[in-house]
C-alpha cells in the first residue's frame, strides 16, 4: 500500500475519534460515569469516563471500512479473531468501569480471552518450543494489557505512550528491509489505532476533560501487545542466539516504559507489603511530580524516555550487533540510575526502602547487599569496565571488531581484575554517591589510570603486547573516566537539574553570600518541606555584587533592597551572618518598614550542643 493510504486511514480515524470523544464525555456525565477523586488516586476533580468507547469505536469502524474497501481476504478475515478478542477485552473493561469488578476476576477474564486468541495462532515465535511460545504469548499479552492499565494514572500518560509506542512499531514494520506478507495488514490496523488514540489524546492531555477508563486502557494495551506479536518475525532455529536477542529486544524496547513502570511499581509495593492491585501515588509519574516536575512535564519526560527506547529499537536492525549492544547497555544503565533515584522519593508515610531502615525480611537484605556491602557498585563497575573496553574496540576498529574479538576476550578478565583491584585499593568503594566531590573524581582518575596501565604491563609481559592496540587502552581510559564519574555524580546531577526546574514556593533572598549564605542555600535546596525557592543573594561586598555564587546572582547590597524586593518578588529574607545576625535582622526589618515591603525576615542559627 502507498503511504498516502495509511495517512488517509490515520486521518479518518483521528477525525472520527475527535467527534466521538466529546459525545462520550457528554453521555458519561449524564449517566454518572465519572471518576470521583479518592485519596489513593491522582486526579482532584470529577472527570468523565468512557473515553475508551470513542477509541474503540473509531478504530474498529475505520479498520472495518478500510479492510472492506481494499481486500477483505487479506486485510480483514485473518484478523477477525483478534478484533473479536479485542472487543471482548473492551467489554470486560467497560463492565469494570460501570460495576467495579474484583481484580482477580478481571485478570481471569483477560487470561481466558488471551487463551482463545492464542488458540487461533496469534503467538510469539521467540523459541523453537511451541509450548514455551504459547505460555510466553499469554504472559506477554496479559502483561502488556495490565501494564497500560496501571500506566493510566495521569492525564495523557497512557494514551501518549501508546501513541509513541504504536508509531515506532509502525516505523519498525514499514522500514523493515525484508517485509513479510503481514506488513500491510498490520500497518493498516496500526494506522486506524494511532488515529483513534490521537483524536482522544486531544481531550485527554493535561488538563484532561475525559479519561479512557479501564475499557480504554485494557483495549489499548491488548491491541498493541497483539500487534507487536503479529508484526515481529518469528525466530528461525538457525539464526543464532544474538539474532534471538534482537528479535526479543525490539518489542520490549518499543513498550519499555509500560513494562518498566509496572515492574517498578510491583517491586516497590511488594517491598512495602502493599497489594499490587491497589491504587496508589507511587508510579514513576507521581514520583517525578514529587521531585519537582509539574504534571505536564512529568508526562513529557516519560514521553521522551519512550521515544528514546523506540529510537534504539529502530536502530537495532540498522546497526551492527555490537553497536546495538552498546546502545542498549548505555540506555539501560541510565534508566537504572534514574529509577533508583526515583525509588528514593518518599511517596508514603513509611520510610523509603532505599535510604531508611524498615521492617520486613526482604527489604533489609536488599539494602545490606546493594549499599552496605557495596555489591551493587562492584557489579555496576563490572558492567562499566566491559562496556567501556568493548566500546573502545568498536571505536578503534570503526565498528567492526572482527578477528580482534579474540584479543578482546583474552584481555578482558585481566582488565577487570586489575581495575576492580585498584578501585578497592584507592578507596573508590568507600565513598557516598550523594556527596561525590572533585576530590573523589581525582581518586577515580588515579584508580582508572592504575587499572589501565597494569593490564598493559601484564599483556606486555605475557604476550609481548602482540596484536593488542595501545589506542584501545587510551580510549578505554577516557570512556571509563567519563562513565565512572557520571555514575557516581548521577544523583547530584539529577538533584541540580531538578532544582532548576522546581520553581514553586516562597521566593527567598539570602543576605550574606559567604559560607553562612551557602549553608542556607544548601538547606533550602535539599529540604523541600520548607517550601522556599532562592531568588539570589544580597551582600554589601562590592567585589562580589553582580556576580553569581553557586549559580545564583548577587543582586546588590542594603542600599539596593527596595529595588531587589520589588523586581524579584521577594517574600522572605534570611540573614546568614554568623555574627551580629540579630542586629542585621533588626536593621533589615526597619528598612522594610521604611520602603513599605511586606517581607518576612528570619535569621540563620547554627547550634552545636
Amino acid at each position: 500500500m502507498q503511504p498516502y493510504l495509511y495517512l488517509s486511514i490515520f486521518g479518518l480515524s483521528c477525525v472520527l475519534s475527535l467527534i466521538l470523544t466529546p459525545l462520550a464525555r457528554k453521555f458519561a456525565i449524564k449517566s454518572g460515569q465519572v471518576a470521583v477523586p479518592k485519596d489513593n488516586r491522582w486526579h482532584r476533580k470529577e472527570t468523565a469516563l468512557l473515553g475508551g468507547v470513542s477509541i474503540f469505536s473509531a478504530m474498529i469502524a475505520v479498520w472495518f471500512l478500510a479492510a472492506s474497501l481494499t481486500d477483505w481476504c487479506t486485510f480483514g478475515q485473518p484478523y477477525i479473531v483478534m478484533i473479536l478478542c479485542s472487543a471482548g477485552i473492551f467489554a470486560l473493561g467497560l463492565y469494570d468501569d460501570i460495576f467495579n469488578m474484583d481484580p482477580q476476576h478481571k485478570l481471569a477474564g483477560q487470561v481466558i480471552i488471551t487463551a482463545v486468541l492464542v488458540f487461533f495462532g496469534f503467538r510469539l515465535g521467540w523459541t523453537d518450543s511451541k509450548t514455551l511460545n504459547l505460555f510466553l504469548s499469554i504472559l506477554w499479552i496479559v502483561g502488556i494489557t495490565n501494564a497500560f492499565n496501571l500506566l493510566d494514572n495521569m492525564d495523557g500518560l497512557a494514551s501518549g505512550i501508546a501513541l509513541i509506542a504504536g508509531t515506532f512499531l509502525f516505523l519498525h514494520i514499514y522500514l523493515d528491509l525484508n517485509p513479510g506478507h503481514i506488513s500491510d495488514p498490520v500497518l493498516l490496523m496500526l494506522s486506524a489505532y494511532l488515529g483513534a488514540i490521537s483524536g482522544f489524546l486531544v481531550y485527554n492531555f493535561n488538563p484532561a476533560s475525559i479519561f479512557m477508563g479501564d475499557a480504554g486502557s485494557l483495549f489499548v494495551g491488548f491491541v498493541l501487545a497483539c500487534l507487536t506479536i503479529t508484526g515481529t518475525p518469528p525466530q528461525a532455529s538457525d539464526q543464532g542466539f544474538l539474532r534471538l536477542l534482537s528479535v526479543i529486544a525490539i518489542p520490549i524496547l518499543i513498550l519499555f516504559i509500560p513494562i518498566l513502570d509496572t515492574g517498578f511499581v510491583s517491586l516497590m509495593r511488594k517491598l512495602f507489603r502493599r497489594r499490587i492491585s491497589q491504587g496508589g501515588r507511587d508510579h514513576s509519574s507521581h514520583r517525578l511530580v514529587a521531585i519537582g516536575f509539574s504534571e505536564k512535564k512529568a508526562v513529557l519526560v516519560l514521553y521522551a524516555f519512550s521515544a528514546a527506547s523506540g529510537l534504539i529499537a529502530l536502530a537495532i536492525n540498522r546497526t551492527t550487533i555490537g553497536t546495538s549492544f552498546v546502545l542498549i547497555v548505555f540506555f539501560l544503565l541510565f534508566m537504572l540510575l534514574f529509577w533508583i533515584y526515583l525509588a528514593k522519593v518518599k511517596v508514603y508515610s513509611e520510610k523509603s526502602i532505599m535510604s531508611e531502615k524498615v521492617s520486613g525480611v526482604i527489604t533489609p537484605i536488599l539494602i545490606e547487599i546493594t549499599f552496605k556491602r557495596r555489591l551493587f557498585e562492584v557489579l555496576l563497575d563490572l558492567v562499566l569496565i566491559t562496556v567501556a573496553y568493548y566500546t573502545a574496540y568498536l571505536l578503534r576498529f570503526e565498528g567492526f571488531i572482527g578477528a580482534n574479538f579474540d584479543f578482546f576476550l583474552n584481555s578482558l578478565p585481566i582488565l577487570i581484575a586489575c581495575q576492580i583491584l585498584f578501585f578497592f585499593l584507592f578507596g573508590v568503594y568507600r565513598g557516598v554517591w550523594e556527596n561525590t566531590s572533585i576530590r573523589d573524581l581525582i581518586t577515580y582518575g588515579k584508580a582508572i589510570t592504575a587499572g589501565t596501565i597494569a593490564p598493559m604491563l601484564i599483556l606486555l609481559f605475557v604476550y609481548r603486547f602482540y596484536s593488542f592496540s595501545r589506542a584501545v587502552f587510551v580510549i578505554y581510559w577516557v570512556l571509563m573516566l567519563i562513565l565512572v564519574s557520571l555514575s557516581r555524580l548521577s544523583f547530584r546531577l539529577l538533584d541540580e537539574g531538578i532544582r532548576g526546574i522546581n520553581k514553586e514556593g516562597k521566593r527567598v533572598l539570602v543576605y550574606g553570600a559567604g559560607l553562612g549564605g551557602q549553608v542556607v542555600l544548601r538547606e533550602i535546596e535539599t529540604n523541600r518541606e520548607l517550601g522556599l525557592v532562592v531568588a539570589g543573594f544580597m551582600d554589601d561586598n562590592p567585589g562580589i555584587q553582580r556576580r553569581k555564587i553557586r549559580g545564583y546572582p548577587v543582586f546588590g547590597g542594603l542600599k539596593d533592597l527596595n529595588k531587589i524586593v520589588s523586581e524579584h518578588n521577594i517574600q522572605e529574607i534570611i540573614i546568614s551572618f554568623k555574627e551580629n545576625s540579630s542586629e542585621k535582622k533588626k536593621e533589615i526589618k526597619r528598612l522594610c518598614v521604611i520602603i513599605g515591603a511586606e517581607v518576612d525576615v528570619r535569621e540563620m542559627r547554627l547550634t552545636i550542643s
